[in-house]
């Protein structure tokens, strides 16, 4: 299927859902930068509430930006307030952005350039990593994004906050983000494996999304639920038996969690599985730090002053 159609002249509207936990001075900001945006068409915010009560004061309506909020009503969690946001979509496109990210001046004019030439039903960019005031450029290859180099990468430098969505694929074909994933965990990494058997994806390579990596970052050292999640995630796509490197990726992920959750044995055992997959993977080197008492925690931190994850 090719991506909807736009009328002569008329640049469609796009809905953008933003899920929310306490964090109402992030919100705003994330809120102005959309408002933003110097695209043409019509921009509606949807502000998705979970587990607190609306803000009537983000209200906005005018004819081409509005601000509308509500609440989850799916699953508790990050999958459930996209989906509940989703629901109530009625443009063309529904776009991401997480309440503590920033969309940069061009962002959605730039994809929604790229969309309207018809050959994809997905677009992104590449991104800024802020942590502790500090930006750290990751710009994206238009190249990469396929599903072979998806099993073999998440694409870190393209984070959720960037991707512009064709609203009836996302629904219906796609069937949403997938509540079942433990914690949320992972749900825009599942997403582009799934519809990167539906359509090509579209990419705009430079830094258009600025992400704030913090303390209050929700998956910020829960280790066990990522353990459990990267299981559930493997499970669900067995075509990682075919991308060793990648399987060893998240292999070498989960081996961090185990260790720091106290599951040493467990974690060499998965140490051991990573090494038999790609010894080359590094993060069975940290991981074995961690078995020997260095915090996982520690080493995250260390890394996110390069720009980087576990």
């Amino acid at each position: 299927m090719t991506a909807p159609a736009r009328t002569a002249g008329v640049a469609p509207g796009v809905a953008v859902v933003v899920p929310t936990h306490h964090r109402p001075q992030l919100l705003r900001r994330t809120v102005d930068s959309i408002l933003g945006q110097d695209y043409g068409g019509p921009i509606q915010i949807v502000i998705v509430f979970d587990g607190s009560e609306p803000d009537p004061s983000l209200v906005q309506e005018s004819r081409r930006r509005s601000v509308r909020v509500t609440t989850n009503v799916h699953t508790r969690g990050l999958a459930g307030a996209r989906n509940s946001g989703i629901d109530l979509v009625g443009d063309p496109w529904v776009a991401f952005c997480d309440d503590d990210d920033e969309w940069l001046p061009g962002k959605l004019r730039r994809q929604m350039e790229q969309l309207a030439l018809g050959r994809s039903r997905f677009s992104m960019t590449g991104s800024l990593v802020n942590y502790r005031g500090a930006d750290r450029i990751r710009t994206a290859d238009r190249t990469s994004v396929t599903k072979r180099t998806l099993l073999h990468s998440r694409i870190f430098e393209i984070p959720s906050s960037s991707f512009v969505i064709d609203t009836a694929m996302l629904r219906n074909e796609l069937g949403g983000i997938d509540e079942e994933l433990p914690g949320s965990y992972g749900e825009d990494y599942d997403l582009m494996l799934r519809a990167a058997n539906l359509t090509d994806f579209s990419v705009v390579e430079d830094a258009l999304v600025r992400v704030h990596w913090h303390g209050s970052s929700f998956f910020f050292e829960r280790w066990k639920l990522i353990d459990e999640a990267l299981t559930y995630l493997v499970d669900k796509h067995p075509e990682f038996v075919a991308a060793p490197h990648g399987l060893a990726r998240i292999r070498g992920q989960q081996a961090i969690a185990q260790a720091e959750i106290g599951q040493r044995g467990r974690a060499i055992a998965t140490i051991g599985e990573v090494i038999r997959l790609n010894w080359r993977e590094p993060r069975w080197a940290l991981a074995m730090l961690v078995v020997l008492g260095l915090p996982a925690n520690l080493i995250l931190k260390t890394l996110h002053r390069f720009g980087r994850g576990i």
